[in-house]
């Protein structure tokens, strides 16, 4: 998918079920997404561990290619290459490290400080990450947070470059400006040189065919089925809370099948049937 010459597009998930639900699509499994449905912040709060845990879960539950948001690899190079080997245990396609230090900050908060790692550093953990995989297919996609951070273009270019020859897979170039003008300028002074993957939740009015345009290769719907259950959770609590009744709802939200359905509940029948004795 990041070396497809058509633009390609992955869906947040957070969990087994809703990594069934996108299955049709590639899946990201969402730092922000999963901290949030753990009932965290996203500042590294849940373990490295505790990620992984929930990654085991999603990968069992789909038989599509998952990005894991791997933060910044949970410390330094040993615990990146550490991650990475688990990851493939469990038949991840990818780790997206970013170059900020440990405990990471969530980009898009207005006003925290975003220090960057060195670029040095950061070049040796990707390097530790891609000398470790031992499937030829899993990929280190960079992270690249120099405009989140107030750098410019120049910076975040030198990154990239520094990053790709390192041996990242691809590049993800991110902003938390409301239009696309930070990828514009760095996708014309790329050129080209490798896949560049973005992140397009605060920049979502721009039309995806510009994205193509300009060449991206993958863009990343990053939160927004954790965003959408939110939502959905708050109103449904909100109207069974006013009725003490679930008149109101009940035609409002899936049926209980359709959760045994997502459960694959079917194949745990015929599985009965075959290996339980008969009475």
């Amino acid at each position: 998918m990041l070396t497809s010459p058509n633009l390609e597009f992955i869906m947040e998930a957070h969990n087994g079920l809703s990594a069934r639900m996108v299955e049709e699509a590639g899946v990201w499994g969402s730092g922000l997404s999963i901290s949030a449905q753990l009932g965290v912040r996203d500042s590294n709060e849940a373990s490295w561990t505790q990620v992984l845990d929930v990654m085991e879960f999603m990968s069992d539950a789909t038989t599509v290619p998952i990005l894991l948001d791997a933060d910044t690899g949970y410390g330094n190079f040993n615990n990146a290459r550490r991650l990475v080997r688990k990851l493939e245990d469990r038949g991840i396609a990818g780790a997206c490290i970013e170059d900020k230090l440990f405990p990471k900050t969530n980009s898009l908060h207005d006003g925290r400080a975003q220090p960057l790692a060195d670029i040095e550093e950061f070049s040796l953990k990707i390097k530790a990450c891609k000398d470790t995989q031992t499937d030829p297919d899993f990929c280190i996609v960079a992270r690249v947070e120099a405009f989140i951070a107030g750098w410019g273009l120049d910076e975040a270019l030198k990154r990239a470059e520094a990053y790709r020859n390192a041996g990242a897979d691809a590049i993800l170039m991110h902003s938390k400006k409301s239009d696309p003008s930070d990828i514009e300028a760095f996708m014309k002074a790329w050129n080209n040189q490798g896949p560049v993957v973005i992140v397009p939740t605060k920049y979502y009015k721009t039309p995806t065919q510009n994205f193509r345009d300009m060449g991206v290769s993958m863009v990343i719907w990053a939160n927004h089925n954790l965003r959408a259950s939110v939502k959905a959770i708050q109103q449904t609590t909100a109207q069974i809370f006013k009725d003490q009744s679930l008149i109101n709802v009940e035609n409002e939200i899936v049926s209980v099948k359709e959760i045994f359905r997502l459960q694959n509940d079917d194949e745990l029948v015929k599985a009965e049937e075959k290996y339980l004795p008969k009475q």
